[in-house]
């Protein structure tokens, strides 16, 4: 079975086959301004919620994390902080713009590529993580066959995820919000105009994602176990799931 997160057509593509070639550039020309865009829209929080969520998880030092879709490793970040230099962290994303970013502050191993195609033995990591990139995959299934793939036995994910909220006043706020706060402040604090239609895209892209319901199924159909969802703040979802031993 196959499942996009995505319509096959949306207002930045217009065949399914373009999607990843639209995504990266997209990426790319906003990677200079990547990281200060989501300080601005989190103001200054987003960290701290994924310290929050990296611990509620339950990563810990010596384990061995790959953290896909990376972009410029400011969830990776915190998965190296929280290892504490006693484990090892990889990112792999499929902008290299994005990734030469997140070499200026990080220092680990960043690899170019997909998630639904990932260049990694089988059992190679205790932990993957995906930090709001999960609507950018092309397939859902092929994507959560290869983390279960990689996974130790026993191993975890944990995928964080915007989603729309569930009330229409909810939603009503973050259209408002993500759709047109964030794309004009994006553009003044980074002067960026790739930087603002980013953030256009994203939330874009979150209203059209499949329902949290669609991607907890797909997380079964790939064989995994324990698979739940908590959400936090009414919009921050946290996915999880447990390879079988």
């Amino acid at each position: 079975m196959s499942q996009a997160p995505l319509p096959d057509v949306t207002r930045y593509w217009d065949r399914s086959e373009d999607r990843q070639r639209v995504v990266n550039a997209l990426f790319d020309r906003s990677a200079q301004h990547y990281d200060r865009a989501c300080h601005i829209m989190s103001f200054g929080s987003g960290q701290r919620y994924r310290r929050a969520a990296l611990e509620r998880a339950g990563i810990e030092r010596g384990m061995t994390v790959l953290d896909v879709g990376t972009g410029t490793g400011l969830l990776a970040r915190e998965v190296a902080h929280r290892l504490g230099g006693a484990g090892r962290v990889v990112g792999i994303d499929p902008s290299a713009k994005m990734m030469a970013a997140g070499r200026r502050h990080l220092n680990i191993g960043f690899v170019q590529g997909l998630g639904e195609g990932l260049p990694f033995p089988a059992g190679r990591f205790d932990f993957v993580t995906m930090g709001y990139a999960l609507r950018h995959v092309a397939d859902l299934d092929r994507a959560f066959e290869e983390y279960r793939r990689v996974l130790k036995p026993g191993g975890r994910l944990l995928l964080l995820e915007i989603t729309k909220p569930a009330s229409a006043i909810g939603n009503l706020l973050a259209r408002c919000y993500f759709g047109t706060a964030v794309p004009w402040l994006a553009r003044i604090g980074t002067r960026s105009a790739d930087a603002a239609q980013l953030m256009r895209f994203y939330w874009d892209t979150i209203v059209q994602c499949v329902p949290p319901e669609t991607v907890l199924a797909a997380l079964r159909r790939a064989g995994f176990a324990s698979a739940d969802r908590a959400v936090m703040h009414g919009i921050f979802s946290e996915y999880t799931a447990t390879r079988r031993a």
